[in-house]
């Protein structure tokens, strides 16, 4: 009775219907999350198409969605309450009725909505014919877990399917970094997080307007699950109303033209972006480039993990291949899902190699991506994800080194040819009681100033953009100074000397130094690494970006300083008060860049400062004038001008000396090549057959199917094909041992 084979046909249907509707959890549906490309064609839009478009009536469709999607992006710009919305850390999309991602606003985060239609599709397979919960008109879903798509936690998006004429023609949604969602730590980003429990609500796709309103029972419900409710009341407001002025718009736009117009406008946007994908890649040399990126950081320790990427192309077929990639943490935050990953890649795509494709997830249609299973860029499971935004920034950037190899050599460019753009997220996320008495967390809009890579025929753009957003602005520090107790003594000055060198050098960050004032409880945490190994790569001979600390003046109160000694303190730049020290009994020190969470006193410094893009080309090819105009723009410093550029010049009238500058750059050259190895002699130096044992290494060596690690102190291999999550003791813990260790030694010292 128990042989399942024995079932009849009729039976097993019945247990198949009975196994499908008693799921014990719908949890993220593998099906959904691991797929990238296109939903076929629906029947109705196989015949639009198979009948033929206007084409200037779909261009000029496509300008009025545009125009809807600038307009409710504008709406929650203007409207919302967390700090992301008013610098423009949000986007709105519209999505076929099968859930693709068709077209966003022309401002924003793309990954926002590259992410968006996996919950989508989870709604669609899940909900529209569940009996219990269904899809209307004028309902709406709320959703912020990455694992059922998105970026992490922070993230909160509106989803609202768009019913013209009875019939569900397509989907709208509207997202929002909102940062405070509960978490362990406040800000939303919590770097302490040792598994999914601790990073605050979790929302898997669910029903939060009916009849176009709020529920308030589940509005009370979220609410009373984070730290901010003002904030969360607010902004579901503000983005159900974007959306329900979208919805507005599309209506109209469908009134006009047709239900036949609009809906194969959509479709035809995505195939034709497929196909010019695929167009561009033909285009391209068959071959494979490689790159290695490395996260020194988990946020808690120190820690080497390797980012490996090989990027074939064959004909049309473009493959990324990240096998031999770090290994996904058990018990710490820096880990991310393959479906997020992939948006970060499309962030990449549209904003370093082609940004004048279309914003739509139909970029990767064509694309292969192929990862080792629970890699870190591919977690499953229970692993934390809080601050995914680690592994993601590289995904931004990780196109950069090997697709500019394969275009150099073509005769017609889409972009210029750039160096990495600094991929760090170096702000300081906040939390506590405001001055007014408000408890809150979030983050602060310096992460919207990224230097850019420098480009084949340019230096790079200053703080030009976030690397996940090249659509946002960097905010108005005065508005958060007049929410939150924190103070700006130093901003949006340019980090000098801290530069990616080369022929042409990379864009530079500004630095940032902030306090406290008017709390009686407040802290700061960064999200942060790139303190041991620099973070954004150059090319073709150019430099990378230095490594940056994270410095901190404990123990004083500036504003007593300021108001007893004026003059104490000349300016605030970080290396001069980290080198001169002029406060008497503070405690300076410097860190890496990752920090949990760390309670504040009013007066005390915390000082970090934005990277700079990758340089290009060799050093001594840069033209002397450009050395002294960087000089005179206070960006660089004499000594690097003589020891990195080589330029022979008067300090005080910043004249060059073309003669000796050419000598002296020839004299370096000769002993380049005096310095200068075989290869096989270099190798045979350098390589060795397993990386250092007391290095926390994560990732393959020299063979992409074995995998290193360090788990819970021991060094262990694992197969590619069968990766496990790797443990991490608490950094207290560790630290306690030390000092027991310590103590015993001394205790022993003493007996003796």
């Amino acid at each position: 009775m128990n042989d399942m084979t024995q079932l009849s046909a009729e039976d097993k249907v019945l247990l198949d219907q009975f196994l499908a509707e008693n799921k014990l959890f719908l949890g993220p549906d593998p099906e959904i999350m691991r797929d990238h490309t296109l939903a076929p064609r629906t029947p109705f839009e196989n015949e639009v198409l198979t009948k033929g478009l206007d084409p200037h009536q779909t261009h000029h469709i496509r300008g009025l969605i545009n125009a809807a999607l600038s307009e409710a992006f504008e709406m929650v710009n203007q409207m919302g309450a967390a700090p992301g919305a008013k610098w423009g850390d949000l986007v709105t999309g519209v999505y076929t009725n099968s859930g693709d991602l068709a077209m966003i606003a022309p401002h924003g985060i793309i990954a926002f909505a590259a992410c968006c239609f996996y919950p989508i599709k989870f709604i669609i397979k899940n909900w529209v014919n569940d009996p219990t919960v269904g899809v209307n008109d004028g309902d709406g879903f709320i959703h912020n877990d990455a694992r059922y798509g998105g970026i992490h936690n922070t993230d909160q998006s509106m989803m609202m399917p768009l019913f013209y004429k009875g019939e569900l023609v397509c989907w709208l949604s509207s997202t929002i970094h909102e940062g405070e969602n509960g978490a362990c730590e406040p800000g939303g980003m919590p770097a302490a997080a040792e598994s999914k429990y601790d990073e605050g609500i979790k929302m898997s796709p669910f029903k939060v307007v009916e009849n176009f309103q709020l529920k308030r029972d589940l509005v009370t419900f979220l609410q009373n699950s984070v730290r901010d409710p003002k904030l969360q009341l607010e902004d579901m407001k503000v983005k159900l109303h974007a959306v329900m002025r979208l919805r507005e718009r599309m209506i109209s736009i469908l009134d006009q033209f047709g239900k036949e117009a609009v809906l194969g406008t959509l479709r035809s946007h995505l195939e034709d972006v497929e196909t010019e994908m695929r167009r561009r890649i033909r285009e391209m040399p068959d071959g494979t480039t490689r790159v290695l990126q490395f996260m020194d950081s988990s946020l808690r320790e120190n820690c080497l993990q390797k980012i490996s990427l090989a990027i074939t192309i064959k004909g049309d077929r473009l493959i990324m291949d990240f096998r031999g990639t770090a290994p996904q943490f058990m018990n710490r935050s820096v880990n991310t899902n393959i479906a997020s990953f992939k948006a970060a890649l499309c962030t990449g795509l549209l904003q370093n190699i082609w940004p004048d494709l279309p914003h739509t997830m139909a970029v990767l249609s064509p694309i292969e991506v192929i990862t080792d299973r629970n890699s870190i860029i591919d977690a499953e499971g229970e692993m934390p994800q809080a601050m995914s935004l680690m592994p993601l920034f590289k995904g931004c950037v990780v196109w950069t080194i090997p697709m500019n190899k394969f275009s150099y050599s073509l005769p017609h460019k889409y972009s210029a040819v750039i160096a990495s753009q600094y991929d760090q997220a170096a702000t300081l996320i906040y939390g506590g009681l405001t001055q007014h008495g408000d408890v809150t967390g979030n983050f602060c809009a310096d992460i919207n100033g990224n230097g850019q890579g420098a480009r084949s025929h340019a230096d790079g753009e200053h703080s030009v953009s976030p690397v996940f957003g090249f659509m946002c602005d960097s905010g108005e520090h005065e508005i958060n100074e007049e929410d939150t107790p924190i103070i700006r003594l130093g901003a949006q000055r340019l980090a000098k000397d801290r530069v990616g060198w080369g022929k042409y050098r990379g864009g530079m960050g500004y630095e940032q130094i902030a306090t406290m004032r008017g709390s009686l409880m407040w802290g700061f945490m960064t999200g942060c690494e790139g303190s041991k190994f620099p973070s954004a790569q150059g090319l073709f001979g150019g430099y990378s970006c230095p490594s940056y600390q994270l410095c901190k003046i404990k123990g004083i109160n500036v504003f007593d300083v300021l108001r007893e000694t004026p003059k104490a303190i000349e300016e605030f730049d970080i290396v001069r008060l980290m080198n001169e020290r002029p406060i008497p009994g503070g405690k300076y020190t410097s860190q890496d860049m990752g920090m949990t969470f760390e309670l504040c006193n009013e007066g005390e410094l915390y000082m970090i400062c934005q990277g700079s893009g990758g340089g290009y080309g060799d050093v001594l090819e840069r033209e002397p004038a450009l050395v002294m105009k960087d000089l005179a723009e206070d960006l660089i410093s004499h000594e690097n001008a003589r020891d990195i550029y080589k330029v022979v010049y008067d300090e005080k009238t910043l004249i060059v000396d073309a003669e000796a500058t050419a000598e002296l750059r020839a004299a370096y050259r000769l002993e380049r090549i005096r310095r200068g190895k075989p290869f096989d002699q270099f190798c045979k130096e350098w390589v060795t057959p397993e990386p250092p044992r007391n290095l926390p290494y994560f990732g393959s060596w020299d063979d992409t199917t074995v995998i290193y690690a360090t788990s819970a102190g021991q060094r262990i291999t694992m197969p590619a094909d069968q990766l496990q999550g790797v443990f991490m003791p608490n950094p207290k813990d560790v630290r306690i041992a030390e000092l027991e260790a310590q103590l015993e030694a001394c205790m022993a010292k003493t007996a003796a």
